[in-house]
């Protein structure tokens, strides 16, 4: 029997190469040790493999020319003269300290000011949200524009076309702007071809093929949910344009999402994202829209949008999440599908509970995601310890995306507490500075805790030794994930 001889040359390449490869993740990943250390191991433990995963995934990699294209944008439409407001009204209020710090983070995320004179509704009963945009729909008069992660072909799906081919019919300026990946089977659908037949213009965000996939990273999405008719209605939320019940994952439905419906200043801002991700994917400038001044209202509140991706200011949700838990004096409530936070996240959160904040954090019980599950549940431990109360929801998938600080300041958002919201999604949400909304807000997330079962440390450290061993495991990927 002959033993194979392994070639020297490709020995001393392949450990040139893991040697070339750990310099180049301590060099790009080095600001994050727990990130380093996880590629570190991938890199060096599993060589070719390793390194392949790494240029794939381990690159927060948007392309040189959207990169080019995107900042042309940014100068032309994100610009102080779109964000100033004709109203003086709007920048006329008195903000409380704590919100006067989280209104500066937010602000840098997307050069969005807290403006006064909105009128918002909140809902989490996502039939009922389909239904009023419907509604505004077939109000509108001039355009309605709707951006999304998900269309699916299915019941809300068919009612959101039907209102979009009424208003284009109607002569309304229809525009769809839909993600890649998310919305995949949508846009090979007749339903894509019924509403471009009907008048209704539809693109694909980040379109996935193979010249993006040598230049940039697939996984990196756009994960905004945004609907504005007319410029003066606007929509935003966790809630896709998709049934509850979910089809392609009906067996973790219901999918409970909240929403807010809003009117007034604010609207111009969703108006100006919307236009930015439009103009990106199409080449068409919608400029002129933004000349669009919706309306103050007099009975309305405080309210600050954001905006954040992987090109530009993309450590901003993290940051406005940490200015969020560290302002908190008595009380904060976060709800989430996914929760694999970065490490300053997490201890932000413990140190809060530590000094007597009362920390409430609502998860689903199930998620359609197991290692995002083993990952979230690996941390819970130290959490507990600290006294941050952990509940997991049962009835469906919570997938609402939701924090309130104090009773008094209300975040509605597509964050999800990941790393993949926090590093390679675009999102998009707004803050609500106001004490009746928050405490709207506020009942609802006391609802999902009704509806959930709460972690006790005794109960979580008693698990069999196979559960703590799974999640652990689990939680190694976490940097990863």
């Amino acid at each position: 029997m002959q033993l194979a001889i392994v070639n020297p040359i490709f020995v001393v390449g392949e450990f040139a190469l893991q040697i070339f490869m750990a310099a180049v993740v301590l060099l790009r990943k080095g600001n994050r040790p727990q990130v380093a250390m996880a590629w570190m191991v991938v890199v060096l433990a599993v060589p070719i493999v390793g390194v392949i995963a790494y240029l794939l995934v381990g690159e927060t990699r948007f392309g040189a020319i959207r990169m080019r294209r995107h900042a042309k944008i940014i100068s032309e439409v994100d610009c102080a003269a779109n964000h100033s407001h004709q109203d003086s009204r709007t920048r006329h209020f008195q903000l409380e300290p704590p919100q006067h710090q989280i209104a500066a983070v937010c602000q840098l995320a997307s050069h969005c000011l807290p403006l006064a004179g909105n009128k918002v509704w909140l809902s989490g009963d996502s039939q009922e949200v389909i239904n009023r945009m419907c509604d505004d729909i077939d109000k509108s008069k001039l355009h309605a524009h709707l951006l999304t992660y998900i269309y699916l072909n299915d019941k809300a799906g068919q009612q959101v076309a039907a209102a979009l081919l009424r208003a284009a019919h109607r002569g309304v300026s229809c525009r769809v702007l839909v993600d890649g990946v998310g919305s995949k089977n949508f846009l090979r659908s007749g339903l894509r071809k019924q509403l471009q037949q009907g008048g209704v213009q539809v693109c694909e965000a980040l379109r996935v093929n193979m010249l993006r996939f040598m230049i940039s990273r697939l996984d990196m999405r756009n994960h905004r949910k945004i609907l504005v008719t007319d410029g003066i209605v606007g929509w935003t939320g966790s809630q896709n344009i998709a049934e509850a019940g979910f089809a392609p994952k009906a067996k973790y439905a219901p999918w409970v999402d909240c929403s807010v419906r809003v009117e007034g200043p604010l609207v111009k801002e969703l108006q100006m994202i919307f236009i930015e991700d439009w103009y990106m994917e199409s080449q068409e400038d919608l400029d002129d829209v933004l000349k669009i001044e919706p309306a103050f209202q007099s009975d309305g509140v405080i309210a600050q949008s954001f905006a954040t991706g992987p090109n530009f200011a993309n450590d901003a949700v993290t940051q406005l999440i940490q200015s969020a838990v560290q302002i908190a004096n008595e009380e904060i409530v976060l709800t989430t599908p996914y929760f694999v936070p970065d490490y300053a996240t997490l201890s932000a959160l413990a140190v809060a509970a530590r000094r007597g904040v009362r920390v409430h954090l609502v998860v689903p019980a199930r998620n359609d995601s197991m290692w995002v599950r083993l990952a979230s549940r690996s941390l819970y431990r130290n959490l507990l310890e600290c006294g941050v109360r952990i509940h997991e929801f049962q009835k469906g998938l919570l997938h609402a995306k939701t924090i309130v600080v104090d009773r008094s300041t209300a975040i509605v958002t597509s964050v999800n507490l990941d790393r993949r919201s926090f590093e390679l999604n675009f999102e998009v949400g707004i803050m609500v500075y106001n004490a009746d909304f928050a405490g709207q807000l506020r009942y609802l997330q006391s609802k999902y805790m009704e509806d959930s079962a709460e972690i006790h440390m005794e109960q979580w450290a008693q698990r069999r030794w196979f559960d703590r061993l799974v999640d652990n495991a689990g939680g190694l990927l976490s940097p990863l994930l």
